[in-house]
């Protein structure tokens, strides 16, 4: 392998990256040069949800699930649970600034849709499975989702 400088400070904003969007690896190739940053993933206990970075598209706190655990365990077998289909980051907005897909106490149709979860660059649209009313909204705009894990309940 060549010798080829890199941009340590190029180098550090990937690893920022690794470390906002809960990554373990990414990988930069251009013609003949290629770099990739590599980290162990962190323990469960480190992936805490990063505060939102508008406080306007956030959900009321009174929407959010405060607790841990079994309290977790019992919204993923709520049959309104609407469970994330993929690992990413949540948005319950279309863009910055704008509104919020659905809001608690909000009745939704079947397919619409409740919020996106970004992964690998891609935008992916969460729809309602059923018509109802959305009676919590579990998740932080911005905060990483894991597959499985209860976005919304609808009632």
């Amino acid at each position: 392998m060549s010798d080829l400088p890199f941009d340590p400070a190029f180098i550090r904003m990937l690893a920022t990256i690794l470390s906002e969007a809960g990554l373990t690896e990414i990988e930069i190739a251009e013609q003949d040069r290629r770099i990739r940053v590599k980290r162990s993933p962190a323990p469960v206990t480190m992936m805490a949800p990063a505060p939102p970075a508008a406080p306007a598209s956030a959900p009321p706190a009174s929407a959010l699930s405060s607790s841990p655990g079994p309290a977790t365990e019992d919204l993923v077998r709520h049959p309104g649970a609407v469970l994330s289909p993929m690992v990413g980051i949540a948005y319950l907005a279309p863009e910055p600034g704008a509104a919020n897909f659905v809001a608690v106490g909000q009745a939704v149709e079947a397919g619409q849709t409740l919020l996106l979860i970004e992964a690998m660059k891609t935008f992916n649209q969460i729809k309602a499975p059923k018509a109802g009313t959305v009676s919590r909204v579990l998740v932080a705009s911005g905060a990483p989702v894991e597959f499985g894990e209860p976005l919304l309940i609808i009632v």
